[in-house]
């Protein structure tokens, strides 16, 4: 796959897509985003591609929607305004539902939309110097399309903070509140990214898209019958998987499965 607003970095099973606008900060456009939703459904049809992160290039991790845009968009047929904000919507619905997991590798800042895709990503780590934000009231706006990611992220309670005041979010408070899973100096953010990436290779594929699924029909949800019935048959179907076998077997025999590289640790 080639793009213009992208950089694809493959390492055999792991891909690191870079948004590459560093002189307007990874700021969002339609181009950007149309980029990004190709290269998640291209992703979905991947076996070969394992663990998905998403950086940024230049000094920020994104800074959101592009303003010329935004106002552009404001001035539009509302028709086209809805239209146009739906793409976006679709972009980070299809990041959230990858089938492989996806880590966030967050530096600098990463504001409104980029604060948007933070949250959609599964795992999110950040430098000490990185600053969240959801920034939207402050340009007249809400945080509409990144707010079930956000919200899923921090909770509610939070959102009604953070929604408000658009306050910057350090690194550290975005850690407290849920929102970054481990916080890191600069120069050892890839090395931590990298022991998360050797801990997700050790899981198998389908039990991780399984899980990521599992998630979504569990969250929030009431604990009665419906639901009990819904996890048994998840397992019911993934125990009957030849993935399944193989992991419990290889288990049982004190051998690797047969997605383990031997390269990877155990």
């Amino acid at each position: 796959m080639e793009f213009k607003y992208l950089q694809l970095e493959r390492n055999d099973q792991v891909l690191t897509i870079w948004l590459n606008r560093p002189d307007v900060h990874n700021a969002f456009n339609p181009d950007v985003i149309q980029e990004l939703h190709s290269c998640f459904n291209a992703l979905n049809q991947s076996d070969e591609i394992r663990v998905v992160i998403l950086a940024g290039r230049g000094k920020s991790f994104s800074a959101g929607a592009d303003l010329n845009w935004m106002k552009a968009q404001g001035e539009a047929e509302l028709t086209d305004n809805e239209a146009d904000a739906l793409k976006l919507a679709q972009m980070l619905d299809a990041l959230a539902t990858l089938k492989q997991p996806a880590i966030a590798r967050v530096h600098g800042a990463a504001l409104g939309g980029g604060m948007g895709l933070a949250s959609a990503c599964d795992i999110c780590i950040a430098s000490t110097e990185a600053q969240f934000a959801t920034s939207e009231v402050r340009l007249g706006l809400a945080p509409s399309t990144i707010s079930p990611y956000v919200i899923r992220a921090i909770g509610a309670r939070q959102a009604s903070r953070y929604f408000l005041t658009a306050e910057r979010i350090s690194a550290k408070h975005a850690h407290d509140i849920g929102l970054v899973h481990e916080v890191t100096e600069p120069e050892h953010l890839d090395q931590e990214i990298q022991e998360i990436v050797e801990a997700l290779l050790l899981g198998g594929a389908n039990a991780q898209t399984a899980s990521k699924q599992l998630i979504a029909m569990v969250s929030n949800q009431p604990v009665n019958n419906a639901l009990l019935d819904k996890t048994a048959r998840h397992i019911a179907h993934l125990r009957q998987s030849s993935e399944a076998k193989d992991g419990l077997n290889a288990f049982l025999n004190k051998q690797r499965p047969t997605w383990v590289k031997t390269t990877s640790e155990e």
